[in-house]
């Protein structure tokens, strides 16, 4: 029984420490973007784009990410002994 409980703390400590999911985007269309778009030009704006941001959370549809934030402290992952309510 103590192997058991100490299975599911893990479990439980392990999705309250995960990061969120994270994905290159396009932060005007939210069209999701190859790695490599997110380094070193991932400050530049402007016309033309090209330039993405990561997106933390959220989830994908027809290329697109909706659901999750540019700011990683506003997403979590959930689980055991976490919120589940949040804005978005």
């Amino acid at each position: 029984m103590v192997i058991g409980g100490m299975g599911l703390l893990a479990a439980t400590l392990a999705a309250c420490g995960s990061d969120p999911d994270k994905r290159c985007v396009d932060p005007l269309s939210y069209d999701v973007l190859p790695d490599y778009k997110c380094g070193q030009d991932s400050g530049k704006s402007g016309s033309g784009g090209g330039g993405g941001k990561y997106y933390y959370g959220g989830t994908v549809s027809d290329g697109k990410v909706t659901g999750g934030s540019f700011d990683k402290s506003a997403v979590s992952r959930g689980g055991f002994g976490t919120s589940g309510s949040g804005g978005g």
